[in-house]
């Protein structure tokens, strides 16, 4: 799978992709969050709907994806717009 464009998730479907992503990969939220290079907090507010994650943060969860193979692309076709 490749990702041919930057991810545009706005929210709530970004906490919703954030929560299904690391369910999938069998990671806690901690866990999650270090694989980011983000703090515990910052997941919990992407979560909630608080705030979006970066560009570059985004670009992370675009690899996660992208390494889940048809896992990663049946969960993002779930998320984006038609």
């Amino acid at each position: 799978m490749t990702i041919k464009k930057p991810l545009a998730i706005k929210q709530p479907e970004v906490g919703r992709i954030i929560r299904d992503l690391r369910l999938a990969l069998g990671l806690t939220q901690e866990q999650f969050a270090a694989q980011l290079r983000v703090i515990y907090s910052t997941i919990k507010r992407w979560k909630n709907g608080r705030s979006t994650p970066s560009p570059l943060a985004m670009k992370k969860i675009e690899g996660m994806l992208e390494k889940m193979g048809g896992e990663g692309e049946d969960l993002l076709a779930k998320y984006l717009p038609n």
